[in-house]
């Protein structure tokens, strides 16, 4: 394994004159596939456990969502056709017990009832099963990458050549863009507004010190009786998660920044954005896996970014999603253990056969005043004690502790450094 450690030459994020960011929230399309590959992952993991002692291989990660029809109205409409998820993917659908007896895997059943009580809980207001269908192609896998899974000894190995690559702190423009979809999602917010659906999209754009946040939220249609109280309402939940946004954050740093936010800017008189079920799914957007937040719960044009999508994997030996975590968590270590440090990137990447734990290069990137010398000791001590927590990396996504899909992996935060500084 080659660690590379060199200072960075670009400018950092904050000091650009612009600044672009997105997050797609918890009942769009898009995380929504990602959600479903991801829980029907953990779910033959958790049959896996049970049955065979340890977790089989599969790769669950592709899932589409095509939308329905809908006729949404003041008062409440109606569903005319369902949301329609297909998952595709391979996974060891059978196999011989230490008994020379059959174990099968009820994928069929995992599928169709367990997926269908994750989208419930994703979208109270979806009717199931009439607004839901649900659908799968879930094959056996290769034989060479089943031979490859399998002979790894001790330690797991890579069944793929992928790279990852993370990085901390999050700007502030990145934290307001991810604080305010959580939020307005938090059940504080749906106790207090229960017409503000989970299809929340998130676009910051940040012009010097100025940051506007435009977003997009599906409001629930039964909950409202009026255009009127639409506005109203609108206008509610724009005021208090400006004011929640200054409070928590922004009023906390050291610097000085302009809030401005727009919720629904297509709004026309009475053409508003309003749902049956919370969601744009049910009439107006399609999903895919892959298309919506990194691991880190953005999407920031203005980083590097890796397009692999993390959901459906197993946790075991592809490392398209095992070294997301491990980068990320190699990134939060390096910019905590040294104060001087203003950013640090990580990139990973495998070898296809070789241990997880032997990546073919990672490379640490960083800004601040630390000498070479010091942030390669640094990195070393990193990277050894990251790739030494496989395991317990593992069973965070069979426990879905990491939150690959949602909200996202936790990363280190400019107020969480300011806190520790003082």
């Amino acid at each position: 394994m080659e660690i590379r450690v060199n200072a960075g030459k670009n400018v950092l994020v904050e000091e650009m004159p612009m600044e672009i960011v997105e997050r797609k929230g918890k009942g769009h399309p898009d995380t929504l596939c990602d959600g479903a590959a991801e829980e029907l992952s953990r779910m033959l993991c958790a049959f896996y456990y049970e049955h065979a002692g340890r977790i089989l291989h599969h790769n669950v990660d592709k899932c589409v969502l095509a939308g329905g029809r809908s006729s949404p109205r003041y008062g409440g409409g109606s569903i005319e056709e369902p949301i329609y998820v297909l998952l595709v993917g391979r996974a060891t659908l059978e196999w011989y017990g230490s008994q020379k007896e059959v174990w099968r895997v009820p994928i069929g059943r995992m599928v169709l009832q367990g997926i269908q009580k994750w989208f419930q809980e994703q979208l109270p207001n979806l009717p199931i099963p009439g607004g839901l269908m649900v659908d799968y192609r879930i094959k056996r896998g290769s034989e060479d990458l089943i031979a490859n899974y399998e002979i790894g000894d001790e330690v797991p190995r890579s069944n793929d050549t992928s790279l990852a690559v993370a990085f901390a702190p999050l700007s502030v423009t990145e934290q307001l863009v991810k604080e305010a979809e959580l939020f307005l999602n938090s059940k504080e917010m749906k106790a207090d507004f229960p017409s503000l659906g989970e299809d929340i999209k998130v676009m910051g754009v940040r012009n010097g010190r100025k940051i506007h946040l435009t977003i997009a939220a599906a409001f629930i249609d039964r909950y409202i009786g009026s255009a009127k109280q639409y506005y109203e309402l609108k206008e509610a939940v724009k005021c208090r998660l400006k004011e929640h946004l200054i409070e928590s954050y922004l009023s906390k740093l050291q610097e000085e920044y302009e809030l401005s936010i727009d919720i629904n800017t297509a709004d026309e008189d009475e053409l508003v954005y309003i749902t049956v079920t919370g969601t744009s799914a049910e009439c107006g957007d399609d999903g895919q896996v892959g298309r919506g937040n990194r691991v880190n719960g953005l999407i920031t044009p203005y980083r590097p970014m890796s397009l692999e999508a993390a959901s459906g994997k197993n946790p075991v030996s592809h490392v398209g999603k095992i070294y997301q975590v491990m980068a990320q968590l190699i990134a939060n270590e390096l910019i905590e253990a040294q104060p001087h440090l203003k950013q640090v990137y990580c990139y990973m990447v495998s070898q296809i056969g070789h241990p997880i734990t032997d990546p073919q290069a990672v490379n640490i990137e960083y800004y601040g005043d630390v000498s070479e010398k010091e942030m390669s000791q640094l990195a070393k001590e990193a990277v050894e004690r990251v790739l030494s927590r496989w395991r317990e990396i593992r069973d965070g996504f069979v426990d879905g502790i990491w939150g690959v899909n949602y909200p996202g992996i936790p990363v280190a935060t400019k107020l969480e450094l300011i806190r520790k500084s003082s």
